[in-house]
């Protein structure tokens, strides 16, 4: 079985491409949303790439996740505009209402939350973005309500 999943599959295209290891780890996270342990010893198989090497990437970077994230990524820019304009304090309203830090998600699975370095919207600084949707000129008090907002999303579909 191990064989035919999809992140061999993904390791099988880039095998022979020069370093492409990232690049594989990418696709696999992009389709699957993680990578977890299963992946990493397929890549290895399918690459000829030792699993350490493979864990040297994949903890290296912190864009690769170990774990399934929740539904709603939330993604607290704290670059210079938007730290400067106070994200710092709506980073710390979502952990406190959600009861989890920056790289983890709730037990239910339906929030992720992660702090960027910038995500280009400075001129609504300070920023969110939930999912590909940003939220501008944020405040701590605003947390509540976003998090409303996508819980009511969840119950609907």
């Amino acid at each position: 079985m191990a064989e035919n999943s999809q992140a061999a599959q993904i390791a099988s295209k880039w095998r022979k491409k020069r370093g492409s290891l990232i690049m594989a780890l990418h696709e696999i996270q992009g389709v699957k949303g993680y990578i977890d342990w299963q992946d990493a010893m397929d890549v290895s198989r399918e690459m000829n790439i030792p699993l350490a090497r493979i864990y040297e990437v994949l903890t290296f970077y912190n864009f690769f996740k170990l774990e399934a994230p929740g539904k709603a990524v939330i993604s607290v820019c704290t670059g210079t505009a938007c730290y400067l304009k106070g994200n710092d304090k709506v980073l710390e309203k979502f952990k406190s209402e959600l009861g989890i830090n920056e790289g983890e998600s709730t037990a239910d699975k339906m929030f992720h939350l992660q702090s960027v370095r910038c995500v280009g919207c400075c001129g609504l600084a300070p920023v969110c973005v939930v999912n590909g949707k940003t939220y501008g000129r944020m405040t701590p008090e605003a947390v509540p309500g976003i998090l409303d907002e996508w819980r009511q999303a969840f119950k609907e579909e």
